[in-house]
């Protein structure tokens, strides 16, 4: 599995999210200053932590058009608790701001080389990857954050500078693979 790379282009997909709609990767950036991709699902204590950091991050810059899609690419097999009826209900029950997306394939994360959730992919107007990593540099305790890794690519973005942070290490738990076949 290749992993994108900063600089690489924007992968295009299309998948069915939570409030019944399909959404395409490509519209997505077309209707936005920047697109940030993050790989999540239900379980994992890492993004349970990060959540409503992610929906702020959201609501905080879709004034100023960036777009922000969530994607779940755990088996559901493996972990019940990933089912897109359960997506359903956790996007309802935090009031997610942006679309949650089902890749029950895992062709999305395989594409863009996504290990972990939660990780993040941001890409500017022109769908290159400006950020690849962490939301942060804590996620057990939001008052204790020094870098806001996500939130500054967004502002660098927006300002049209470099992003300083262009790469950090996800932290979080791996995306729970299908079995090869």
């Amino acid at each position: 599995m290749a992993k994108l790379k900063i600089g690489d282009n924007l992968p295009n997909f299309t998948l069915p999210a939570t409030d019944g709609n399909s959404y395409e990767a490509q519209t997505l950036l077309d209707q936005s200053a920047a697109l940030i991709v993050v790989f999540t699902c239900n379980h994992c204590p890492y993004v349970v932590a990060w959540e409503d950091r992610i929906n702020h991050l959201a609501r905080r810059y879709a004034e100023q058009g960036v777009k922000l899609v969530a994607i779940n690419s755990n088996d559901a097999v493996k972990y019940p608790a990933d089912s897109f009826e359960k997506m359903i209900l956790r996007s309802q029950q935090k009031e997610f701001s942006f679309p949650y997306l089902h890749d029950a394939s895992q062709h999305v994360a395989h594409s863009y080389g996504a290990e972990r959730t939660p990780e993040l992919f941001i890409f500017d107007r022109a769908g290159t990857l400006t950020y690849h990593g962490a939301l942060d540099d804590n996620y057990d305790d939001e008052k204790a954050v020094k870098h806001p890794y996500a939130q500054q690519a967004v502002e660098a973005i927006l300002a049209q500078h470099e992003v300083v942070f262009a790469e950090t290490a996800p932290v979080g738990c791996t995306i729970k693979w299908k079995p090869t076949k």
